[in-house]
């Protein structure tokens, strides 16, 4: 969902820590998926809760990690690593395609676990799952 899209309530207390932590790390008045993380790991808080700190501040995201949305210049973040191109590991296509729930979609942090246990770049599974047409959903910093 895009941030104009979102519903900011007036009335909810900001972690200052949270809030600090985010000003911090802006590039350009827009805030990193990569920076994100990195902010609620040194915090010791779920990336949600910075996704949405960022929300209420009328922050956006960009630079996704699984090259989804806020790269410049490219619709898709595979395309800037031509993951087409590179091979495919054996048993990750059946691992994310396990992955799906119910309704034929992956979460995120699903994505990123697969990435990690088959020592690839994250991008490279999301750009899997898109071929696949496996939807990938519920981004951990609450962006779609």
């Amino acid at each position: 969902m895009a941030l104009n899209d979102k519903t900011i309530d007036p009335d909810v207390v900001l972690d200052a820590r949270i809030v600090d932590a985010i000003r911090t790390r802006l590039d350009g008045g827009r805030l990193p998926c990569a920076a994100a993380h990195a902010a609620a790991e040194a915090l010791g808080v779920e990336p949600i809760e910075v996704g949405r700190t960022a929300d209420q501040l009328r922050i956006k995201l960009t630079g996704c990690q699984l090259g989804l949305f806020g790269l410049p210049g490219r619709a898709k973040g595979w395309d800037a690593v031509d993951a087409a191109s590179r091979a495919i590991p054996e048993g990750l296509e059946e691992a994310v395609t396990a992955a799906r729930n119910d309704r034929g979609e992956v979460a995120c942090d699903q994505l990123w676990r697969e990435a990690a246990r088959f020592s690839i770049d994250r991008v490279h599974v999301a750009w899997l799952a898109d071929r696949l047409g496996i939807k990938i959903r519920r981004c951990q910093l609450g962006a779609f």
